[in-house]
């Protein structure tokens, strides 16, 4: 798990090292998106792997996640000197609306799950009352018919 952890942590340097070269070379942020979108991936994912904790070697995930922090405040300090007024605060609220609509969709998906189980089990039921319903039936015209068979 912790080698996952490091190859994504990889994919978060890299994309803030693009960014960095490209605002280094007169780009501006806003062109930087791609960038930006991998990092910020990468580091959601980060963090949720370390939130869920078990990677063998938490303090070598403290200190990645360290430098992800440290990374992150020199992204801000690009969006508040080279960027436009308020972008780095629309960032943030940005940061906060997608996390939201992760976890919303994080619930769906085990709502979803819930529900398909419970159908299943509702129709392993109706099968299972089917069979014996089926089994009782089939039963009784066989008595039936041993009977006939007794009488003649």
């Amino acid at each position: 798990m912790i080698f996952e952890a490091i190859a994504v942590i990889q994919t978060a340097n890299a994309a803030i090292g693009a960014v960095k070269e490209l605002v280094g070379n007169g780009q501006d942020l806003m062109s930087c998106g791609k960038q930006l979108g991998e990092y910020f991936n990468a580091k959601a994912e980060i963090q949720s792997k370390a939130d869920r904790g078990g990677s063998g070697n938490e303090l070598e995930m403290f200190f990645e996640l360290e430098k992800l922090r440290q990374q992150e405040e020199e992204l801000k300090e690009m969006m508040i000197y080279q960027g436009r007024a308020g972008m780095w605060d629309d960032w943030l609220q940005f940061q906060a609306d997608q996390k939201r609509l992760r976890e919303e969709e994080k619930k769906r998906i085990a709502l979803e799950k819930i529900k398909k189980k419970e159908k299943l089990q509702s129709i392993a039921i109706i099968g299972g009352i089917s069979v014996m319903v089926i089994i009782l039936i089939a039963g009784g015209i066989y008595g039936m018919i041993s009977l006939a068979n007794m009488k003649g």
